[in-house]
């Protein structure tokens, strides 16, 4: 039976690092042994360990074009409806469907789509809200937000098997390497 059939419910392993030069160096070292499936857990910003996961760029500017297009369209087919259709009111020979008049609530509605849009996307993209994650029971993982810096792989990782990941993680110079049930 392989690793990944095994009965027993494991979420991965983590590491435990005192610093980040550390962290960044086991980090980019287990990207080039093939681990995909890391993650990096620090108390602060760490220069270049986006990089070094392998983090791809973000789709949200995509989102919030087309966020702020339909809020935009959809505040100007507002109103043109309201005007125009729903409420006709002639007012001194003016034509009720006046686009100037309706430019700066079009760019409100667009500015809320775009903001709706990346919120919701930011939190969908996030996996949020989550109240709970397996990391959250490592004991080595609660001092993470002080001052120490982790990396977790997760058992889904094609190169993951329990004993040679372990291995490799104290030979980059874990601290600490424990297996965290899921």
């Amino acid at each position: 039976m392989s690793e990944r059939e095994q009965p027993d419910r494991l979420y991965g392993l983590l590491a435990v690092f005192t610093d980040p030069d550390a962290l960044l160096c086991a980090t980019r070292q287990m990207r080039a042994a093939g681990y995909r499936e890391l993650e990096g857990h620090t108390p602060f910003p760490v220069e270049g360990l986006d990089d070094a996961l392998g983090f791809e760029e973000s789709r949200l500017p995509f989102i919030a074009l087309a966020g702020g297009i339909l809020g935009g369209s959809g505040g100007l087919l507002m109103q043109w409806y309201l005007n125009a259709y729903d409420y006709p009111i002639n007012v001194g020979g003016r034509p009720l469907d006046a686009w100037p008049a309706f430019a700066v609530p079009a760019f409100e509605t667009s500015v809320l789509g775009a903001v709706l849009a990346v919120v919701g996307a930011m939190l969908w993209l996030n996996g949020l809200p989550r109240l709970h994650h397996p990391l959250f029971d490592a004991p080595s993982y609660r001092r993470v937000s002080l001052d120490r810096f982790c990396l977790s792989v997760r058992r889904e990782d094609p190169c993951f098997d329990r004993e040679a990941t372990a291995r490799l993680l104290e030979g980059l110079g874990a601290s600490v390497v424990e297996e965290v049930p899921a």
